[in-house]
């Protein structure tokens, strides 16, 4: 797999998820300022994937056009906000799992070496 296709995945994943996000946000705000379309939006989420965004987008347009230019709004504003910080959190998020990862795999290699050893004395 190439770096450029997974930039490209990657990328698509991020903006399938910022639209996740986005119909979040507005399931909340509509929850408090119009139940009765935030009940519609939550049943139409369920029968409508959100994870794959396009699909979703294409759907919610036949039946709610203001519905989809509001999510749009939303995602970019949420894009806006953290595209900026995203990838030295990935990359500090990254390290510090290795880190920890790193240090449990020693942890039970030195475990196991020091079983093997004395398994090894008693034997003798």
């Amino acid at each position: 797999m190439t770096s450029k296709r997974v930039a490209q995945e990657t990328a698509q994943m991020l903006q399938d998820y910022l639209t996740y996000q986005a119909v979040r946000t507005i399931l909340e705000q509509l929850s408090e300022t119009n139940p009765t379309q935030a009940l519609w939006l939550r049943q139409f989420s369920q029968q409508h994937d959100v994870k794959n965004s396009s699909a979703y987008l294409e759907a919610l347009m036949a039946e709610r056009k203001d519905l989809v230019m509001r999510i749009m709004t939303v995602r970019e504003d949420l894009a806006d906000r953290v595209l900026d910080f995203l990838p030295e959190m990935v990359r500090s998020g990254l390290e510090k799992s290795n880190l920890h990862y790193r240090c449990q795999i020693l942890e039970r290699l030195t475990q196991t070496q020091a079983e093997d050893a004395d398994d090894s004395n008693a034997a003798e």
